[in-house]
């Protein structure tokens, strides 16, 4: 070592200590800091931290049946409790019912069932379905569906936003009141641009296509988006009307997108009738319509998420690309199970049952309301659903979220009419929505848990009007 320059030996935390000495944190200088505190240079993830949020993560708005069931469950609702009555969450009642086909109680699950199934569903499937459509709907057309006309998708939902990820940019309608998950799908995808149209009561919430044509022409509507049957008012488009719409939308080069998911449950024409825009496409691969629906409700097996969007070849295409980044696809066991349903039979002779049974229902609970003073100014003809006008009830009972909050102290679930004032962009003030004295009512549910849930409801409806 003699003869050679020393040279210091240093630790790791030296050299740290040196280089943190070089670092000045913008916390630490007054020039920052007032850049910082102007309107808009708000360092964002300090914010975010200081809001106990993650920085660059936004939490999207519940929907309003997500919303209820949570409020309720914090009030010590449990699905096994026999003190509760839910007339909130938008199910049938999965038990049997007097006629209707049973369902299986364990399913055989072959080996290749393991693997994953195609985005666009198994062909098995897709035919199957392309079938009971040609079968119920299209027995005088020429022009059928085969298998690349069908996509099954994981639930309606996942139907709902595949078709919302593949709208381009332009101008999307939809009608108000309607389904509640309809705001976070025409929200999160920002390339169109949705306009709500507002049904009148008066005109018993009907979807006319003289109403169509003006919107279309008035906005200039690219596609329009509607449940058929109706949720939350239960009222339905069919026949003449909905071969209508199907003429106006090929006319204006406007594309229609139909949740059908409550086309069997039909109260105003001869028992077994179901409702399907299919019946009046004429070119299934040109016509600019597709529908949504699957074996959530006709079939009473919400559990299961199998759905299906039927529409042009070119659509269906679309839809397959977006499953493959969104969600992946359905159960494959399941889909593979869900075949045997489909048959046009089994599913005449369902959707006769269903309509006996939950028409008894709706009738009992119109009746019940009405000797509570709850009178239902335009009654379904259609759904499991009543919209149910709270105005004349003293206050603060006559506003649907009130109503819904004194309704769980009593045990029982409702769903505020706010929610289905879809209103993405969050325009308009909650006290002006029209949807504000709402609720809907939900006859899903089995008859004893109907019974039940108006007795309670007519418990809050006597602590207000005596006080």
């Amino acid at each position: 070592m003699s003869g050679q320059e020393h040279k210091p030996r240093y630790h790791f935390r030296d050299i740290a200590q040196q280089v943190k000495s070089k670092l000045v944190a913008e916390h630490e200088s007054k020039a920052h800091q007032t850049l910082r505190s102007y309107p808009g240079n708000e360092n964002k993830a300090s914010k975010a931290k200081s809001n106990g949020e993650i920085h660059g993560i936004e939490h999207p708005g519940s929907t309003g049946v997500i919303y209820v069931m949570d409020r309720a469950t914090k009030q010590g609702f449990t699905y096994s409790s026999k003190e509760w009555s839910n007339f909130g969450q938008g199910a049938p009642e999965v038990g049997p019912i007097e006629g209707c086909m049973e369902r299986p109680k364990s399913i055989e699950i072959p080996l290749e069932c393991y693997e994953y199934a195609s985005t666009s569903g198994i062909p098995e499937l897709r035919k199957a379905v392309a079938d009971l459509y040609n079968e119920m709907y299209r027995k005088d057309k020429s022009s059928k569906y085969t298998y690349e006309n069908v996509c099954i998708v994981p639930g309606g939902r996942a139907g709902l936003t595949r078709v919302a990820a593949a709208i381009g940019d332009v101008n999307v309608g939809y009608f108000l009141p309607e389904y509640t998950a309809y705001e976070q799908m025409l929200s999160v995808f920002k390339k169109f641009v949705p306009i709500p149209t507002t049904l009148e009561e008066d005109a018993n919430y009907h979807i006319d296509s003289d109403t169509i044509r003006k919107e279309i022409s008035g906005r200039g509507l690219g596609v329009i988006v509607a449940s058929n049957p109706r949720n939350p008012t239960g009222q339905v488009i069919q026949d003449e009307e909905l071969e209508e719409l199907v003429k106006v939308s090929k006319e204006r080069h406007t594309t229609l997108v139909m949740d059908e998911f409550y086309s069997a449950y039909i109260y105003d024409r001869e028992e077994g009738k179901t409702v399907s825009i299919s019946r009046f496409v004429e070119d299934v691969n040109e016509d600019p319509i597709i529908l949504i629906d699957g074996l959530t409700k006709n079939f009473r097996m919400p559990g299961w998420r199998v759905c299906w969007i039927v529409g042009p070849k070119a659509v269906i295409s679309s839809m397959e690309s977006a499953g493959s980044f969104l969600e992946g696809g359905a159960n494959h066991p399941l889909q593979k199970a869900a075949i045997q349903f489909l048959d046009p039979a089994k599913f005449r002779n369902e959707a006769k049952c269903l309509q006996r049974h939950f028409k008894e229902k709706r009738d009992y609970v119109l009746k019940r309301l009405d000797e509570m003073g709850l009178h239902v100014k335009v009654p379904p003809n259609a759904t499991f659903y009543i919209w149910l006008d709270l105005s004349h009830l003293p206050e603060p009972i006559n506003i649907g979220l009130n109503f819904f909050e004194e309704c769980l102290k009593e045990k029982v679930i409702v769903v505020p009419g706010i929610f289905f004032d879809v209103n993405p962009s969050h325009r308009r003030e909650l006290f002006e929505s029209p949807c504000h004295h709402f609720v809907r009512l939900s006859f899903g549910p089995p008859m004893d848990q109907i019974k039940l849930g108006l007795d309670l409801i007519e418990q809050v409806i006597k602590k207000w009007t005596k006080s």
